[in-house]
């Protein structure tokens, strides 16, 4: 895999206090349920085995990932916490599954059937948990079907029933009317099981957006993902939750130039200068996640001002316009995303800038851009340089 220098010109630097924060802020809002930590997709972009060792020390001791590779992963660094593997999974993938002490989600009989027998029967039951479709429309067990699934004799032995869960859809939408049908119809399915005598220890449904708008979703877990990070999706007339982005990107200017007045800049000509304009150059592009999308469009915080991108965006460079900042240098700091001096760019701001949402800035910044991490409770400054 690529190591980048600690030297690169361009960095992420993620504050490990401020998630123990944003960790702080889940519980205040859920305080009687356990904290599943969403974790996949490396961390949204943060790191995933750095992010989850610091979540077990402010006792975070449930992880969720997408896939089992990356529930392998967590493994290899020695995370010996429970940990969910909340997206689809084959058979095939099921010995890998049990050999790591992952747990898996299961959503229809033949993968109960299928996850049963790769289970050694002489061994302590397996925990799974169950998915129920709500109406996401995406996976899960349709509530008519869940008592017949329920009934399986593999749910007994050698599986274990541990956790039932549902996914909502719509829940950062300012029209609730889609959410509180989907817990209405999950809480049906609870009602019965409880009629039944059915006890199960997990019952999860809040995602970002439920934990912070939903009081009805808390059950005896709750999912954060986003919101781990600093951010979230909720309408922009919701009352701010009190979350800290944890990233800081940025770069450095590698090099400064002046245009002429009908000049133009990068592939295309996209950008011709109206005036004697300083022209500085980023080495940061869309190879490491810096998207194309944001030509002509971004802005970047150099001397503590804003910015524009000018011209299109490279593979490995990008232009901004300097001319109204004095006294830039080459090897001044440009920041991304984070703060300097009163002005702050957000993974918010980029995706506005792009059409898209906060998730897709963060997971899409790339392997060769370093991710660099500040310690819990260590002065500013004080990042470790660590992949």
């Amino acid at each position: 895999m690529y190591q980048p220098s600690e030297s690169s010109p361009t960095s992420a630097s993620v504050d490990l206090t401020a998630l123990a924060q944003n960790v702080a802020h889940v519980r205040r809002l859920a305080p009687r349920a356990d904290v599943l930590a969403v974790v996949k997709a490396n961390a949204y972009g943060h790191g995933a085995i750095e992010i989850t060792r610091a979540l077990q020390q402010v006792a975070v001791r449930r992880f969720g990932v997408a896939t089992v590779d990356e529930g392998v992963a967590l493994r290899q660094a020695d995370i010996q916490d429970a940990i969910v593997v909340l997206g689809p999974t084959m058979p095939a993938q099921f010995p890998d599954l049990v050999a790591r002490g992952l747990t898996p989600v299961l959503y229809r009989a033949d993968l109960v059937q299928a996850f049963a027998a790769t289970v050694k029967p002489d061994t302590e039951p397996y925990p799974v948990h169950i998915k129920v479709e709500t109406g996401m429309g995406r996976l899960g067990v349709l509530p008519r079907d869940l008592p017949e699934l329920l009934s399986s004799s593999e749910l007994r032995r050698p599986l274990r029933l541990e956790g039932l869960m549902t996914h909502l859809a719509d829940a950062d939408n300012r029209d609730a009317g889609q959410t509180e049908e989907q817990l209405a119809r999950f809480q049906q399915v609870l009602n019965q099981l409880q009629e039944r005598g059915v006890a199960i220890p997990l019952i999860h449904v809040a995602n970002s957006a439920a934990i912070i708008q939903y009081p009805a979703s808390l059950h005896s877990l709750v999912r954060p993902g986003i919101m781990l990070y600093g951010y979230h999706t909720l309408s922009n007339n919701t009352q701010d939750p009190g979350l800290q982005p944890i990233l800081t990107w940025k770069t450095t200017i590698a090099h400064l130039h002046t245009i002429a007045p009908g000049s133009s800049v990068s592939y295309n000509r996209t950008f011709i200068a109206t005036r004697q304009t300083r022209v500085a150059v980023l080495p940061v592009g869309y190879a490491d996640g810096y998207n194309r999308l944001l030509s002509n469009r971004g802005q970047i915080l150099v001397g503590g001002r804003r910015v524009p991108v000018i011209g299109r965006v490279c593979m490995d460079m990008t232009m901004i316009d300097v001319t109204d900042v004095p006294g830039v240098q080459v090897g001044e700091e440009a920041i991304l995303i984070g703060q300097q001096g009163s002005e702050r760019i957000t993974a918010a701001d980029l995706a506005t800038w792009q059409q898209t949402i906060p998730y897709e800035i963060l997971c899409a910044i790339g392997s060769r851009v370093p991710r660099r991490y500040l310690p819990l409770g260590s002065p500013a400054g004080e990042a470790s340089h660590t992949r």
